[in-house]
């Protein structure tokens, strides 16, 4: 190995120490990350500046952030050494390249964001859709009956009430109109 580095120039060797250090560090944040490791540097820092998007699951200036950089900066510099002479190109080249790991990044980090959906049930959902009478509904406010709704592909069995005057009977098709505490206001569908 020693040999492998004494072949180089300075130059060619910076890129190979570069993209070899990101690589090990990358591939300990990749383990840490599949295998639920907490990343705690024991550093306890009190800042109170304001940083927009302080909240935002991913930032421009963090750790993994600076690896990704390096991982692409200095495997671009390792793999174009050879193909740009110029030293001042490559290195403009390899900084590129780094910044477009970090473009991907949070692209793929977006991406992922999307995947992620709130499937719990909120009753305020359930306003405008349509849904199945379960039990009787009595006329005017008169006692509550049960009704089938489907949010989010589940099926939930709620209480309901009408202000309508006539009873709805089960089987009928109701339309949500409003939520009075936690039963559901409807209206028969005609």
């Amino acid at each position: 190995m020693k040999e492998f580095f004494e072949s180089m120039d300075g130059y060619q060797q910076f890129y190979w120490y570069v993209a070899i250090g990101a690589s090990v560090i990358f591939i300990i944040q990749t383990v840490m990350t599949f295998i639920g490791a907490d990343a705690d540097t024991g550093v306890d820092a009190d800042f109170d500046g304001n940083l927009d998007g302080g909240d935002s699951p991913f930032q421009l200036f963090s750790l993994r952030n600076l690896v990704n950089f390096l991982l692409g900066f200095g495997w671009a510099g390792v793999t174009l050494y050879d193909s740009i002479h110029n030293k001042i190109l490559l290195g403009i080249v390899a900084l590129l390249v780094g910044i477009v790991f970090i473009a991907l990044f949070f692209i793929v980090m977006k991406a992922l964001i999307k995947l992620s959906e709130d499937n719990t049930f909120k009753i305020e959902d359930t306003i405008g859709k349509t849904a199945d009478v379960y039990m009787n509904i009595p006329a005017a406010k008169g006692g509550r009956g049960k009704i089938f709704v489907s949010i989010n592909g589940s099926t939930h069995e709620l209480s309901a009430i009408t202000s309508n005057n006539d009873d709805i009977k089960s089987g009928s098709l109701v339309k949500i109109l409003d939520i009075e505490g936690d039963i559901l206001v409807v209206t028969p569908i005609q």
